[in-house]
């Protein structure tokens, strides 16, 4: 039920959902904590926001902010922005006031969606009373041609450092994923897809509404990340497929007396996840995790474990069929399957879905577009794609550790600490160090009493080369993550005792 135009490839925004509004108009579209809207009333909902945020002088190429709490509005401000030709962006309600600004300058929009914990007194600023007011006027915009190959929304990079790159995708790949995803996974009306990631997250409105809509199914939109709220939605709302991050397994593996009943899939997505932490979410829920690995610049999942429970061990899924996925050496070439390099993205050129995906438009700056380099696009992440797609991330091309002039994935480490009994999550960083250059760290998070450090290395040094076991040890009460539930790792450094094994944050 995805919306393809006549090219096969997925048209635009504005008509997602129409298959739906001709044959199930009073079908519920979305739920959240405010209520529920069928498929008929979102569609009412996104034209008084395109008519809301035309009499605010919106026209087509102006870019719409929302700092927006996971509800109604956020989806129907979304839909009503794409159908006037807007460039919507997303701003985390988690930020600190300076990097909600930051956030607000690197894109300048004409209009902010400003909730509750927006910060900044910025320009173009619209408050949650003011908005309700306009949209119940219900003007709608003038008729607007959308063109899904134009500039359609702005996708912050978290990266691992420095500041964050706009990245800019068409209405066409961001419809992609979802039709893509509807279609291998076989899809339909019954889908319930939750989802308790920040909505603020382009890759999540390319996951939710847009995929739901694509399905003719219903987008579950969740206000809870703990895990007896998202036990409570799962239950509660019927979800059927639910993505979170290894934290939300890793506590979930460890509560049995949670009900997921309703629950057929589940997601492990924004970080690792190790081997052991599949088999104890197995054994608790008795559902395999299905572990995706996903790009901004793609947008969103790139590999995902086929629907069901095969998987194999240490990989991240299988490419989607849309990519063309492999790993290239330092002077740009492309290297034999299962060899590693850096992974390297760029569109099928075989298949049914061959040329259906094009590269992102570019990186918004200075009011316009730089496009990217030609060729594939550069992940960053160092890894292999096995001659049947199946892709493994051995870790970060710029987190690596050059001990002595060796070089140490922390990921690798990673993956052997946490397969240590009490171990709840770790990051490993490098401090450096005036002889070697770097030295490997570890911060551990405990699931309970303080560990034995000296037993934790010497589990390391049966698994691993002594250059890449730690030398600096730190136990903390959790590791500092972002919205999207992945490691800060600029803000370990800050964790780490003294050297030795006994530091404690």
């Amino acid at each position: 039920m995805s919306d393809i135009d006549g090219s096969g490839r997925p048209g635009t925004i504005a008509r997602v959902l129409d298959a739906t509004l001709a044959s199930r108009p009073h079908a519920t579209a979305i739920e959240a904590a405010s209520g529920a809207w069928s498929y008929a009333e979102l569609d009412d909902r996104a034209r008084r926001a395109a008519g809301a945020l035309w009499s605010l002088g919106v026209r087509p190429g102006d870019r719409v902010a929302a700092c927006l709490p996971n509800d109604l509005d956020i989806v129907a401000v979304f839909h009503g922005a794409q159908r006037i030709g807007a460039i919507w962006a997303g701003i985390g309600e988690a930020l600190s006031a300076n990097e909600q600004q930051g956030l607000h300058d690197l894109c300048e929009p004409a209009v902010v969606l400003a909730g509750a914990r927006y910060l900044p007194d910025s320009p173009g600023r619209v408050d949650p009373g003011r908005w309700a007011e306009l949209t119940a006027r219900g003007e709608a915009a003038p008729p607007i041609e959308t063109d899904p190959d134009a500039p359609a929304g702005i996708s912050f990079t978290s990266g691992t450092s420095g500041h964050p790159k706009a990245v800019v995708h068409s209405q066409r790949n961001l419809l992609l994923p979802g039709a893509v995803l509807v279609a291998t996974r076989g899809w339909g009306p019954d889908l319930r897809k939750g989802d308790s990631f920040p909505l603020t997250i382009l890759n999540l409105m390319v996951l939710s509404t847009l995929l739901t809509a694509q399905a003719g199914g219903c987008s579950v939109v969740m206000d809870r990340r703990d895990v007896e709220g998202v036990a409570g939605w799962i239950s509660s709302r019927r979800v059927t497929v639910w993505n979170g991050a290894p934290a939300q397994l890793h506590d979930l593996a460890r509560r049995p007396d949670l009900d997921l009943g309703p629950l057929q899939e589940v997601w492990s997505g924004g970080g690792d996840t190790p081997d052991a932490l599949r088999r104890a979410f197995a054994e608790t829920h008795r559902l395999l995790p299905r572990v995706t690995y996903g790009l901004t610049e793609a947008p969103t999942v790139v590999s995902i474990d086929p629907a069901g429970e095969e998987w194999r061990p240490g990989t991240s899924g299988r490419v989607l069929p849309h990519y063309d996925v492999a790993a290239y050496d330092d002077d740009g070439n492309r290297l034999p399957a299962g060899e590693l390099g850096e992974l390297r993205l760029s569109g099928a050129s075989a298949g049914p879905w061959a040329g259906a995906w094009t590269p992102m438009l570019g990186y918004w700056e200075k009011g316009g577009v730089r496009p990217p380099e030609p060729g594939p696009v550069p992940t960053g992440d160092v890894g292999t794609v096995d001659g049947d797609g199946w892709l493994t991330v051995l870790d970060r091309k710029k987190l690596v550790i050059i001990r002595g002039g060796a070089n140490v994935y922390p990921l690798e480490v990673e993956r052997v600490i946490s397969a240590y009994p009490g171990v709840a999550a770790v990051a490993v960083c490098p401090v450096p160090d005036d002889r070697l250059g770097q030295r490997v760290a570890a911060v551990v998070q405990s699931a309970g009493p303080r560990l034995d450090f000296d037993a934790l290395a010497e589990h390391c040094r049966r698994e691993l080369a002594a250059y890449k076991v730690p030398e600096i040890w730190s136990q903390v009460d959790a590791l500092p993550l972002n919205a999207m539930g992945k490691v800060q790792r600029t803000r370990l450094a800050e964790l780490l005792g003294p050297p030795g094994r006994s530091g404690t944050a």
